[in-house]
């Protein structure tokens, strides 16, 4: 009890005790393991953060050192509040980096505090306590510590030895009080020396975990997995810190010394690729991060040709990225022309949306790209970036007239300029499509029109490829809105609940926009020659999981289930299939590149041709987690879970999983800190012309 009496030792006990209990709730709630080696770094964590603190607020009063002790815990435990409720919304945590978003995401605040899970409020609890202690348990222990110095002065009848006494007290205070700071600074020593012998150890790591501990201390870059091992505490001060001073560290990667360009077989559908101007570009470059990028992308598999390669030839493209649109969408009763495509077409029922932080514009950007977009930041963080290679890119090499189309501002995305970097020949925003729009946050523009102002362009081209981004069934949908209120009554007798009605409501008004584009086509004799590509960009945020769970026969709380989407080719002419091969929007543009019959390099893209005989049948998260056909890893929580017991990959094979998750990742987002592909395709320009010009003069 004494020891409370030591304004170093109480404050850093009760933050340290504070932090720790509300990192347990944390982690309770999220699921994540009591019994792990990132416990003991959390709890070495939050003891070097009470130190630290305790010793600064130890330079207060008693009262002054209290409150600020408060506030502190205060501020920490309403950050971890507000992440899980951000992570239930959003499948993941937030960072600091989106702090420019905020005029854009300001209109969800309202639909956060409505989706609260009052579960989230135990993270509290240990505050309350604390609260408890300072207003009642501390104030009683001042009082005792009071009494008892009078009780000892009184024992004094002299004045002159009283005073004595007092100056002999205070200077061993003094001394006991200095000697207590440089005691907390050699403790908080030892502390950070077995905190980053935590980080270190082999023992502490996660052999799965596609970057390790010490990399993500330097660069938390991957919210989900730096929460888990570092907990809210360690995240916000290291997110703070990636903020104030972003990271430039650079992974170990063999590829920063090298390529190495696999052997390959010659047969009737080998894609051949000459490499020598690429070689003579990664030789002559002196920057280690394009040269480590040039490497990794020429060691890549060339996936070759296949029975699928240039079906499409010659076909016009239609690409529909469909706002917040899961499998409820698959229905025949109230969805027919989103079912036709579905039923007609080649569906893949093994489809995912991977989740992130600005979802919307980064799903986009990746399906435009098959490039994984950053975790810590928003698609506008990059939006100046050009990349020849996109799926723009393509078609506009292959003398298509390409364009894309968005019935709502650039007030969340800055598509008016991210569209063109990326080859787009014309951007067509709600403005200049002429659409009606409001600015109130639950009225979105109808999709209809978005569909018949489509096909006026249509009409007049020939030979084009369009991306469209929908809107009409944005969330919230928790309030009365005109799109939600639209075919409410098709479902009053569903005994579906009022948000679920909402959305459905919603989710009619795109298959009219679906129905009337495929009319409009037809009607302009086009639609045979028009492929029609529906993706997500990822599951209804704002409806309830358990409200989800019940249209399925899958469980979409197991693994990532609830990420599932609809992935829909279509065309006219096709034999429908179904396939069960997993894939995402990160495999669009190489598929699509065979399809159509391009000559292409399939290496530059992080996803692959799903039609491909090497494809690995395999997707890869944002955030590092992966599933296949044979199990599922969650990088959160470090588990990996088999969905049949006698099948196990061995260690040299989980090895080879996590180094191409590595990969993937690491050099995306590289890559886009870089703007490594404007790069790339400014030096093939360059080369090309010097070559050209060599042969001229030798001739």
């Amino acid at each position: 009890m004494k020891l409370m009496f030591n304004k170093i030792f109480k404050n850093y006990f009760l933050i340290s005790v504070t932090l720790f209990l509300s990192e347990m709730i944390f982690r309770v709630i999220l699921g994540l393991s009591l019994v792990d080696w990132s416990v003991l770094r959390i709890l070495i964590g939050v003891n070097l953060i009470g130190l630290i603190f305790g010793l600064i607020f130890s330079f207060c009063g008693r009262k002054l050192g209290n409150l600020f002790s408060f506030i502190i815990s205060l501020l920490f435990v309403s950050y971890s509040f507000i992440q899980l409720s951000l992570f239930k919304y959003l499948g993941s945590f937030v960072s600091f980096n989106l702090i420019g978003q905020f005029d854009a995401v300001k209109d969800f605040v309202n639909v956060f505090f409505s989706s609260i899970n009052l579960v989230n409020i135990l993270v509290f609890l240990p505050l309350l306590i604390l609260l408890v202690y300072y207003i009642y348990v501390d104030e009683k222990l001042y009082i005792m510590e009071m009494n008892h110095m009078i009780d000892f002065s009184d024992k004094f009848h002299s004045l002159e030895r009283k005073e004595m006494n007092d100056s002999i007290k205070n200077k061993k205070r003094r001394r006991l009080a200095f000697g207590d700071k440089i005691a907390s600074v050699v403790i908080a020593g030892i502390l950070i020396g077995i905190y980053a012998f935590t980080l270190m150890s082999p023992i502490m790591q996660n052999k799965l975990q596609y970057k390790t501990n010490l990399e993500f201390l330097n660069s938390p870059d991957t919210p989900n997995i730096v929460v888990s091992q570092f907990g809210f505490t360690g995240y916000s001060l290291l997110d703070a810190k990636d903020k104030i001073l972003p990271s430039n560290t650079r992974l170990n990667s063999k590829y920063t010394s090298g390529y190495n360009i696999p052997e390959r077989s010659m047969h009737d559908f080998t894609r051949y690729i000459d490499d020598t101007l690429w070689k003579q570009i990664i030789n002559d470059e002196a920057n280690r991060d394009y040269k480590t990028l040039s490497n990794y992308y020429i060691s890549k598999e060339i996936t070759d040709k296949n029975d699928y390669t240039g079906i499409f030839e010659d076909k016009n493209l239609i690409v529909i990225m469909a706002e917040s649109v899961n499998n409820i969408v698959i229905n025949d009763k109230y969805y027919p022309n989103i079912y036709k495509l579905y039923s007609d077409g080649w569906a893949f029922d093994n489809a995912y949306s991977s989740r992130s932080i600005c979802a919307g514009g980064n799903s986009e950007y990746a399906g435009l790209t098959s490039v994984y977009g950053m975790n810590n930041k928003c698609v506008n963080d990059y939006k100046f970036n050009k990349n020849n290679y996109s799926l723009f890119g393509l078609f506009n090499t292959n003398d298509y007239s390409t364009s894309s189309y968005h019935n709502y501002t650039d007030k969340y995305y800055s598509r008016g300029m991210i569209h063109p970097n990326l080859g787009s020949g014309h951007y067509y925003g709600v403005q200049e499509l002429g659409i009606p729009y409001s600015n109130l946050y639950n009225e979105w523009p109808s999709d209809v029109a978005l569909m018949n102002k489509v096909l006026e362009n249509t009409k007049d081209e020939d030979r084009f490829m369009s991306f469209i981004t929908t809107v009409s069934t944005s969330m919230p949908y928790d309030v009365n809105s005109e799109l939600g209120q639209k075919y409410f009554d098709l479902f009053s007798d569903s005994g579906y609940n009022m948000e679920l009605k909402r959305y459905m409501s919603k989710l009619k008004v795109l298959d009219d926009a679906i129905g009337v584009l495929i009319n409009g086509l037809e009607e302009q004799g086009k639609l045979d020659d028009t492929v029609i590509v529906i993706y997500s960009d990822h599951y209804p945020y704002g409806l309830d999981k358990d409200v989800i769970n019940d249209q399925f026969e899958y469980d979409v709380n197991l693994n990532r289930e609830i990420d599932r989407t609809p992935f829909i080719i279509y065309n006219s002419k096709i034999t429908a299939s179904k396939y069960e091969e997993y894939v995402t929007y990160m495999d669009l543009v190489p598929t699509l590149g065979n399809l159509f019959g391009f000559e292409y390099d399939p290496r530059l893209y992080s996803g692959s041709d799903v039609f491909s005989n090497s494809y690995d049948n395999r997707i890869i998260f944002n955030d590092g987690s992966w599933q296949d056909d044979k199990a599922y890893y969650d990088a959160m929580k470090g588990k990996i879970t088999y969905y049949n017991s006698g099948e196990r990959y061995s260690d040299e094979e989980l090895d080879e999983i996590t180094e191409d998750v590595r990969n993937n990742i690491y050099m995306s987002n590289l890559a886009i800190k870089t703007n490594y592909f404007n790069y790339l395709y400014n030096k093939f320009e360059e080369y090309k012309v010097e070559t050209v010009h060599d042969v001229t003069t030798s001739n």
